[in-house]
């Protein structure tokens, strides 16, 4: 039997709540699925820094990760593995700097501006894709909601949820427009109306979320945006 593996791709740090809580969270879903992990799906931590050629090091993934911890160690390792992700349709997920480093790597890669960047590792950069925010969302809870028959509002069914932070960046507002143009669809927002999540309708599960799911593991709670991302790798390994 051949096993879906994920590759969780961030600089693992058990003094990092979201790292701890990733593995609790897939477990959670597979349970809800009825998958026994190790088995029928697994997942493998991948440092930034022995990404060099996705091609070589990513390609035995069916899904790729990309968790909070930013800075990275390597940030343009990040930035190809999510062009791989992206140009190879394998299943993606950004959560928290995952989300922020996706914006940027379509901002360089589609709209062709290679000095896009992320104010956290450039603060003086001159074309920032992801600003701090006007207020901190470390250790926050709130309200998003979705745009109506987008695939995350299919995900909540129709439903707004509470949701949990731990970031100080997020998307800067006058690249909305561009980021639009390139195909992406800004799918949830907080209740005034700040962008929180993206999908891009292009790719089969290309999802990015400035809030961590995976935090509903400490809640020992199953996600829903989890259990669909787990669930489409399986779909995936059914029908190859």
């Amino acid at each position: 039997m051949n096993t879906v593996t994920i590759a969780l791709i961030g600089d693992y740090n058990e003094s990092v709540v979201a790292h701890i809580c990733i593995p609790k969270v897939l477990e959670s879903s597979c349970k809800a699925l009825g998958l026994t992990s190790g088995i029928d799906i697994n997942w493998e931590w991948i440092k930034t820094s022995d990404i060099h050629n996705p091609e070589t090091s990513l390609s035995k993934f069916s899904a790729l990760w990309i968790t909070p911890g930013s800075p990275y160690e390597n940030m343009e390792g990040v930035l190809k593995a999510i062009r791989f992700a992206r140009e190879t349709q394998r299943y993606f997920l950004g959560t928290c700097g995952g989300f922020q480093h996706a914006l940027i790597e379509i901002a360089r890669t589609i709209c062709k501006e290679q000095d896009a960047d992320h104010a956290e590792t450039n603060p003086n950069g001159s074309n920032l894709v992801v600003l701090p925010l006007s207020c901190s969302l470390v250790g926050k809870k709130g309200e998003i909601s979705f745009i109506p028959e987008s695939y995350l509002d299919r995900i909540f069914k129709g439903q707004s949820v509470i949701e949990n932070f731990n970031c100080n960046y997020g998307i800067n507002a006058e690249w909305r427009g561009k980021l639009e143009a390139a195909g992406l669809k800004f799918s949830g927002f907080d209740v005034e109306g700040k962008i929180r999540a993206f999908e891009l309708p292009t790719h089969p599960f290309f999802i990015g979320t400035l809030f961590q799911p995976e935090r509903y593991a400490l809640e020992e709670k199953e996600h829903p945006l989890i259990t669909a991302f787990v669930k489409e790798c399986m779909s995936r390994k059914m029908t190859s």
